[in-house]
């Protein structure tokens, strides 16, 4: 099973990242706690303490165009809050 794993990187995230020394990812609707953790720590040479997962349904959306009204789906996600041990970082731009 292939789990994808993406920071996020928005005002909101960036401040909690930087006063609770957590981290947000979105991730697969299927992966796990335990996954994740190991995931991160293997790509971010981190210790994870913790890891706390919301669940995102998703949402029909629709909008105008010219050739009338489009319907479709937004997708659902998970997002992951991830804290690392105290005195350790977490890089985004470290992988690229």
């Amino acid at each position: 099973m292939d789990i994808q794993i993406k920071p996020m990187v928005t005002e909101k995230a960036t401040a909690y990242s930087e006063k609770q020394n957590c981290y947000t990812f979105k991730v697969s609707p299927d992966a796990n706690k335990f996954q994740i953790k190991d995931i991160v720590e293997k790509l971010y040479n981190v210790r994870v303490e913790k890891v706390n997962i919301c669940n995102y349904a998703g949402k029909r959306k629709s909008r105008y165009t010219k050739k009338g009204l489009v319907r479709g789906r937004q997708d659902a996600f998970k997002k992951a809050y991830v804290t690392v041990a105290e005195g350790q970082k977490i890089d985004y731009y470290s992988n690229l």
